[in-house]
């Protein structure tokens, strides 16, 4: 046992906060006391992403951070850049110890004493040897937690580097899922986030080799009959792997809510093919045109590349018609960045990076109009709302199960409760304003 104190730091996506709050636990388990990341703390471990150019360079930024606030602090990369990268981690002033995708899950193993190391540590497997499954998820972190499913890719994107520094695709067992979804429910966390690389993906690897017994139906099906959860989400999934059965189940189903996120990366059936993508854009749209007759008021993000080579004006422009067009609700945008030993790095017809921006703030103000577009179409309308946990600027804001997001006065009372509202109308900084339905007794 230890006196000790370690502090988070965590970059990406969903899957990454699930991994850092179960690496947390474990740090709990060995008697550290977990303290924020501007707070003292002996050791500080920084979670890294590496799905673009910026979060690479943030790491940096992250490391001086800890430095100023712990000078003396035992400082660890882990995730998917130090996977990748690990002598580049390492390399950066401050940094004691880089663990690579297996080596994260047991950095209590690899700490020692704390004393700073002259060079930064490496232990980092071949990503070949990431062939198996460690299942975690987040408690504590947020009102909603994410629970991971499955990792890894067996997808070749031409553009991505997650299967070099994930591995292979693999899921966890129904068993454990469903056992670390109701310890979650025990904890009186109300939403449950599904995560995963590919989540669509789920079943392949579940007993360590070939097997193949269930299917992500199965799972959101086993999951939709667990007591205590009152609502789930499914993250990103791939449109190839959004199952119409999956969307039939969905629109019936009184916990999992009318929010799906779709990855589409581009409306140009050539750059489609360029990516290696695993589906045309007439299958994307059968999928958005499917999940709107059968829930109309779903809130439908959608994943973007701006920038990828070859993108033309002529093919920029089919992809921003196709999305102004199609029934949407938001956009992530991203700006292509070469990486490191994927076959887009090498391509030619590379768009000036000018261009790339310009094309970018393009779509952003698209997912701008969207958004409003959606919203406006939810007013006068009810939902059930649940609260977040932060105060931010004297507000509290919170979510509707198709995901509109709301606001009203703080009030510390409310957070972590659900509530039926009317939506009323849209402030200015873009958030919903509403009545209750029934004013709750914190406001009373």
């Amino acid at each position: 046992m230890t006196d000790k104190n370690v502090a988070f730091y965590t970059l990406g996506c969903k899957l990454n906060f699930s991994e850092t709050s179960t690496i947390a636990r474990n740090f709990e388990d060995e008697g550290y006391n977990r303290v924020e990341f501007n707070e003292h703390a002996d050791v500080v471990v920084i979670n890294t992403c590496s799905v673009t150019e910026n979060a690479d360079k943030r790491f940096k930024t992250i490391v001086k951070q800890a430095q100023k606030t712990n000078p003396d602090a035992f400082i660890i990369g882990i995730g998917c850049y130090a996977q990748l990268k690990p002598e580049d981690l390492a390399d950066v002033d401050g940094v004691d110890l880089v663990l690579g995708a297996t080596e994260k899950f047991k950095v209590t193993d690899y700490i020692g004493d704390l004393t700073k190391n002259d060079f930064g540590e490496v232990h980092s497997c071949e990503i070949n040897e990431a062939d198996f499954y460690v299942g975690s998820y987040s408690i504590g972190d947020r009102t909603r937690a994410f629970l991971k499913v499955q990792d890894g890719c067996d997808y070749k994107c031409t553009y991505c580097t997650i299967p070099l520094a994930r591995g292979i695709s693999r899921s966890d067992t129904l068993d454990n899922v469903l056992k670390n979804a109701k310890e979650i429910s025990e904890q009186g966390i109300k939403e449950i986030v599904l995560t995963g690389v590919n989540i669509g993906d789920y079943g392949k690897g579940e007993f360590g080799n070939k097997r193949h017994e269930h299917t992500f139906l199965d799972l959101v099906k086993a999951l939709d009959q667990i007591d205590g959860i009152e609502r789930l989400r499914i993250s990103s999934i791939e449109p190839n792997l959004l199952k119409d059965e999956t969307i039939d189940f969905v629109s019936n189903s009184e916990m999992f809510v009318p929010h799906f996120h779709i990855p589409l990366q581009s409306g140009s059936n050539e750059l489609l093919k360029k990516m290696r993508r695993r589906y045309m854009k007439e299958l994307y749209e059968d999928r958005v045109q499917n999940i709107k007759q059968k829930m109309p008021d779903a809130c439908i993000g959608v994943d973007v590349i701006v920038g990828f080579p070859g993108e033309t004006e002529e093919l920029f422009l089919e992809t921003y018609n196709f999305l102004n067009e199609l029934d949407i609700s938001y956009l992530h945008v991203f700006t292509f960045s070469e990486r490191d030993n994927t076959p887009a790095a090498e391509m030619d017809d590379v768009v000036p990076m000018k261009v790339r921006k310009k094309r970018s703030k393009m779509l952003r103000g698209l997912s701008a109009k969207k958004r409003r577009a959606f919203y406006e179409s939810q007013l006068n309308t009810t939902h059930e709302v649940l609260f977040e946990g932060e105060n931010k600027s004297g507000y509290i804001h919170g979510f509707t199960e198709n995901y509109v997001k709301v606001k009203t006065f703080w009030n510390p009372d409310l957070v972590n409760t659900k509530h039926k509202i009317l939506l009323k109308d849209i402030d200015d900084d873009g958030l919903v304003r509403f009545d209750f339905e029934k004013v709750p007794a914190a406001l009373v």
